[in-house]
C-alpha cells in the first residue's frame, strides 16, 4: 500500500462557504439573509468552488516540491543555540604566580551509565592573578579630626576612612566600623593588584564585638571597584557571621575589577559596606574588631558554552566562478556563538570576507559570503542573467586557486546543555594547579534546532510578513529569528487604555535549566543582551508609530498538596520523588511541560481533576486520595486560599512552587 500523500490545505468547498459566512456575520452584521437564494450567497459559493479547484491542484504538489519552494523564498531552518554558564576553576593552593587558563579549556558534567558527559568550552582566556593585602582603611568617628583621613574611594559618600595598615602590621586590634555602625560605614581592603574575574579568600581574625546582628543575615555586602563605581561581589562563603568571628570569606570578584587611588594609595580595592538590615533583622549595635587579615587568590571564573569550537578549518581552493559552495566538516553551525570569519589567500595576505543574510544588495566588488548554518555550507555570491542577456554578479568571486578557510565557528549546543547548578564538575582538559571546577549557577540559553515540520509551518508566515511586523504573529516570527535561544514568545496588543493604544507587548520566555523538572524562578528573566538584540530587530521591522515593549510574562505560582497511597512492596520515597517530578514537569512553562509537551499554554487554568489524573499515572501509585491547589506568589512566597481551580490571566503562565506530596504505604 503506497503512503498517503499529505494535503497542503485540507479545506473543502463547504468549509470555504462556512468560513465566508462567518466573516460576513462578523464584518457585515446587517446582511441577515444567508439563504442559497440570496445573490450574495451565490457569489460566495461561486468563489468557493473556484478556490476549491485551486486547492485541489495545490494538493497535488509533492511535499518535496513544497520544501523546494520554501528554499526559493529564502527560508532557512533555525540552527540550535548553545547554553552558557559561568564556570569557576579552583586552585589546588593559593596563587603565587600568574596563571592563565587558555580559551577552549573543556569542562563537563559527570558521565553516568545512562548519559554521556555534556561538555562545555571556555570562550576566552582566564588570568588568575595572585594578590595579597596592601592597604586597609576603616571608617572613623566624626570627632577624630586628628587622624589621617581620606575620601571613600571616590564613591561620593560623606563617611571618611583612615589608614589602619600600620596597626595591622603591629598586631594591634582596631574596630572595623565606627563605634555605632551606621548605613554606609565601610571597611576598605586594598589588594596589591586588581583581580578581575578571580576568587579571593579573606582570612579574617577578629573578636565577637559586632553584637546585635543575625550571623546568618548580617546587614553587610561586599563590593569591588570597577572604574565606574562599586559592584557587588558574590560571597561564596562567609564563616565570620558578618565579621564577628574568625574565619574565611570567599569572594567572587567581578570581571570589571580595576585599580584605583584612595588618598594616594593605588590598589585593587574591595570593601565591606554596612547596609539597611532586612525586614525583621537587627542592625549592628557595636562594631566588630579585627585582629588580623590575610588575602590570597584561590580561583577564577570565566564563561563557558556548550559547544565544540572550531578555531580554523581549511575549506579548499576557489575555482574563480560565481556561486561556489564549500561544505564544512561539522554541522550544524551554532547560532549565538559568534560570527564566523571567512578568509581567502592573496599575494598581499589573507583577505577577510563579510557574512550577509542574502546577496540581494551585494555589489560585484563586495567581499560577501552567506552561511547555511544547518547544512553547513559556505556560499559565495552568484551571477544572475539579466533580461538583456548580460550577467550581473551579486558579490565578489574569490580568485581562482585562492585558498579558502573559516575561523571561529562551533557545533553542538541544544537544550541538553541547560544543566543545573553544580552539574559541571569534571575537567576535560589538563590544567596545571587546578584541582576542581564547578558551575555555581545553572546554564541557560540552549535551544534545539528547528525541525522540518516547524520550518514548513513558518514558511507561509514568512511570505506574508516579508520581514515586516504588522500582526502579532509577525512579531513572534521575527523575535524567534532574532533570538533562536529563547524557549517561547507571545505577542499581545497593549491594554484598552487609549494612552496605550498603538503598541504591542512581546512576552519572552528564556530557555532555563531544569533538574527533575524544577526551575529557579530567577532563571525565567530574559537576559539583557537577548532583549537588546530582539529590540533592534523589531525596531527595524515595526510599523512607524508602533511601540514595542519587551518583558517576561506574568507567572502564577501554583502549589499542589497531595496525599497518595503506594502499591504494595513499592519504595515509598521513590514514589514521592517521582510524583514531585511529574508535578514540576507538568506545571511547567518551558517546552517539555504542559498537557501537550509544548509548555503550559498561556492563560490555561489549572484544575484539580487533571492533577488527579497526572498523579495517578506515576509508577507505583495505587490511589490518589486527595489533591489541593493553592495559588502562590513565586517572588514573596505568599500563598492564597485553597481552590479546586486556579484561573490565569490570558497572557500568564504557570510556575510550580514548592509542591507537597505525602505517600502512604498500602
Amino acid at each position: 500500500m503506497p503512503l498517503p500523500a499529505p494535503d497542503l490545505d485540507d479545506r473543502r468547498f463547504q468549509d470555504l462557504v462556512d468560513e465566508a459566512k462567518r466573516l460576513v456575520m462578523r464584518r457585515c452584521p446587517e446582511w441577515t439573509d444567508h439563504n442559497v437564494s440570496d445573490p450574495g450567497i451565490t457569489l460566495i459559493e461561486t468563489f468557493a468552488h473556484l478556490t476549491d479547484q485551486l486547492l485541489y491542484r495545490l494538493n497535488q504538489v509533492p511535499d518535496r516540491l513544497y520544501v523546494t519552494f520554501l528554499n526559493l523564498i529564502g527560508l532557512r531552518i533555525l540552527p540550535p543555540t548553545p547554553a552558557r554558564v559561568p564556570v569557576t576553576f579552583w586552585l589546588s593552593s593559593p596563587a603565587h604566580t600568574r596563571l592563565t587558563i587558555a580559551a577552549g579549556t573543556r569542562v563537563g558534567t559527570l558521565r553516568t551509565a545512562t548519559a554521556e558527559s555534556i561538555v562545555f568550552s571556555t570562550r576566552e582566556d582566564l588570568a588568575v592573578v595572585p594578590c595579597s593585602l596592601a592597604r586597609i582603611r576603616t571608617a572613623v568617628e566624626p570627632e577624630s579630626e586628628g587622624e589621617q583621613a581620606g575620601a571613600g574611594a571616590g564613591d561620593g559618600e560623606p563617611a571618611e576612612t583612615a589608614d589602619r595598615s600600620r596597626l595591622l602590621l603591629d598586631g594591634r586590634p582596631f574596630p572595623v566600623f565606627r563605634r555605632r555602625p551606621g548605613t554606609g560605614d565601610a571597611l576598605l581592603i586594598g589588594l596589591t593588584d586588581p583581580v578581575p574575574g578571580c576568587v579571593v579568600r579573606l582570612g579574617f581574625r577578629g573578636r565577637v564585638e559586632g553584637v546585635g546582628v543575625n550571623p546568618k543575615h548580617p546587614p553587610l555586602i561586599w563590593e569591588a571597584w570597577t572604574g565606574e563605581g562599586w559592584t557587588q561581589c558574590e560571597a561564596g562563603l562567609d564563616e565570620t557571621g558578618g565579621l564577628n568571628t574568625s574565619g574565611a570569606i570567599v569572594l567572587h570578584v567581578p570581571a570589571a575589577h580595576r585599580a584605583s587611588v584612595v588618598d594616594g594609595d593605588r590598589a585593587g580595592w574591595l570593601r565591606a559596606r554596612v547596609t539597611e538590615p532586612e525586614e525583621g533583622q537587627p542592625p549592628y549595635t557595636d562594631s566588630p574588631v579585627v585582629d588580623g587579615l590575610t588575602v590570597c587568590t584561590v580561583g577564577g571564573t570565566v564563561e563557558a558554552v556548550h559547544a565544540e569550537p572550531v578555531a580554523l578549518e581549511e575549506l579548499g581552493q576557489a575555482e574563480g566562478v560565481p556561486g561556489q559552495q564549500f561544505p564544512l566538516r561539522h554541522s550544524p553551525v551554532l547560532a549565538g556563538y559568534g560570527s564566523p570569519v571567512v578568509e581567502t589567500s592573496s599575494p598581499d595576505g589573507w583577505l577577510e570576507w563579510t557574512e550577509v543574510e542574502h546577496f540581494a544588495d551585494s555589489r560585484p566588488e563586495d567581499r560577501h559570503f552567506a552561511l547555511d548554518a544547518v547544512s553547513g555550507l559556505v556560499l559565495f555570491g552568484p551571477a544572475v542573467r539579466e533580461s538583456d542577456g548580460s550577467l550581473r554578479r551579486h558579490g565578489a568571486v574569490p580568485e581562482k586557486g585562492a585558498e579558502v578557510r573559516i575561523r571561529g565557528y562551533a557545533t553542538g549546543g541544544g537544550a541538553r546543555g541547560n544543566v543545573a547548578a553544580g552539574s559541571v564538575c569534571r575537567l576535560k582538559s589538563s590544567v596545571p594547579s587546578v584541582s576542581a571546577v564547578e558551575n555555581r549557577r545553572p546554564a541557560q540559553g540552549g535551544v534545539d534546532g528547528e525541525t522540518l515540520d516547524e520550518a514548513k509551518n513558518r514558511g507561509p508566515l514568512l511570505v506574508r510578513t516579508r520581514s515586516r511586523a504588522v500582526t502579532a504573529e509577525d512579531y513572534e516570527i521575527l523575535t524567534r529569528e532574532a533570538a533562536p535561544e529563547i524557549a517561547r514568545v507571545r505577542c499581545v496588543p497593549t491594554g484598552q487604555d487609549p494612552a496605550e493604544a498603538g503598541g504591542v507587548r512581546v512576552l519572552v520566555v528564556p530557555a532555563a535549566a531544569m533538574r527533575d523538572g524544577r526551575i529557579l524562578f530567577e532563571n525565567l528573566v530574559p537576559p539583557e543582551p537577548t532583549l537588546r538584540r530582539i529590540a533592534e530587530r523589531l525596531d527595524r521591522a515595526r510599523v512607524v508609530g508602533t511601540r514595542v515593549m519587551l518583558e517576561p510574562p506574568l507567572y502564577r505560582g501554583v502549589t499542589v498538596v497531595a496525599r497518595l497511597v503506594a502499591r504494595p512492596r513499592v519504595n515509598v520515597d521513590r514514589v514521592r520523588e517521582d510524583a514531585l517530578e511529574a508535578l514540576h514537569r507538568y506545571l511547567n512553562p518551558l517546552p517539555g511541560g504542559g498537557p501537550e509537551g509544548a509548555g503550559w499554554p498561556f492563560g490555561r487554568p489549572v484544575q484539580s481533576g487533571e492533577i488527579f489524573g497526572r498523579l495517578q499515572q506515576v509508577h507505583g501509585v495505587e490511589l490518589v486520595e486527595d489533591v489541593r491547589l493553592f495559588s502562590a506568589d513565586p517572588v514573596t512566597g505568599a500563598r492564597g486560599k485553597e481552590a479546586r481551580r486556579i484561573d490565569l490571566d490570558a497572557n500568564s503562565l504557570v510556575f510550580s512552587y514548592e509542591h507537597q506530596v505525602r505517600v502512604e504505604a498500602h
